[in-house]
């Protein structure tokens, strides 16, 4: 059982992490481009007036999926660790507070599921639109959920690891 989460978790990890890579390359390329079409425009004075539409927009969007899904590639990751109050804790009770932590992750990532795919669905109903680009906003307010419900799906597997079988991640002070 505990192989077999740790497999899903993988790759799981693995889709979200190509999901942020390709959002950062698209939010890179944009935001290059539109600086590279202003400058050339203030070169030329003028005369070639090319212009990246919507690239704020566009920035914004990429943005907010580049993050979504790299919380959810490294939701494992995320426990920051008080010396103060748990450095004579064994590994075991830590791993176990660790699991403890990741069901907030997973209510977190259930909540934004749930709100977003209610977005989606009052903005497919009701038209919405993007300010500049005009693109409908329900598609991007779906890959949004999806996105939040594998950082909860994430997070619960790595809470059942840690409450259960009291694995987690290595540590990387040295500990």
């Amino acid at each position: 059982m505990q192989s077999t989460l740790y497999r899903a978790s993988h790759w799981l990890a693995l889709i979200c992490r190509l999901v942020a890579g390709v959002a950062l390359i698209g939010l890179l390329a944009v935001t290059i481009a539109d600086v590279s079409t202003r400058y050339l425009s203030r070169l030329t004075e003028g005369a070639i007036a090319l212009r990246v539409s919507g690239s704020v927009e566009l920035v914004s969007y990429l943005m907010l999926f580049a993050l979504l899904a790299a919380m959810a590639a490294n939701v494992e990751k995320s426990q920051v660790v008080v010396e103060a109050f748990s450095h004579r804790l064994p590994q075991a009770i830590k791993n176990r507070v660790q699991g403890f932590f990741l069901l907030g992750f997973m209510a977190l990532g259930l909540i934004l599921f749930v709100g977003l795919l209610d977005s989606a669905a009052a903005a497919t109903r009701h038209g919405e639109i993007t300010q500049d680009l005009r693109l409908p906003m329900g598609p991007i307010y779906q890959l949004a959920a999806v996105l939040s419900l594998l950082l909860g799906i994430r997070s619960f597997i790595h809470a059942l690891l840690g409450v259960i079988y009291a694995a987690g991640e290595e540590v990387t002070h040295g500990e």
